[in-house]
């Protein structure tokens, strides 16, 4: 990807399609992610098996990102926040939430590629 922002929103786009491999090539395999619910998950493995989870927990899901605001940036880093919101349908029956982010980018030989990213719950 040529830049952070068509980065960030393939990154939406491709979470919606429940394909984790869709979803890697623009993650890091070393990157680091702080979830709402307190968890920290390490590596590209750690990171496919939570968003494999969370997919089978909210079915037929709808992420997106909204209010994408960048707060620095230079040639090889980027720094983003935003709002996300999600609905789908859990065993509960449909529930959404909606919460901020943060996102660190960094070109990694010539391509843009999250490194870390943080999630947190807007409170109720």
């Amino acid at each position: 990807m040529d830049d952070p922002k068509t980065v960030m929103d393939e990154y939406s786009r491709r979470t919606n399609l429940h394909r984790f491999e869709e979803v890697a090539p623009l993650i890091d395999n070393k990157a680091l992610y702080w979830f709402s619910d307190g968890s920290t998950h390490e590596g590209i493995d750690a990171i496919r098996a939570v968003f494999e989870r969370n997919w089978k927990a909210i079915t037929n899901e709808v992420y997106r990102i909204e209010d994408l605001r960048w707060i620095a940036q230079d040639e090889s880093l980027a720094v983003c926040v935003y709002t996300f919101h999600w609905d789908g349908e859990t065993r509960e029956g449909h529930r959404s939430g909606e919460g901020r982010g943060s996102c660190v980018l960094q070109k990694v030989n010539g391509y843009w590629r999250v490194i870390h990213e943080h999630l947190s719950r807007t409170a109720p």
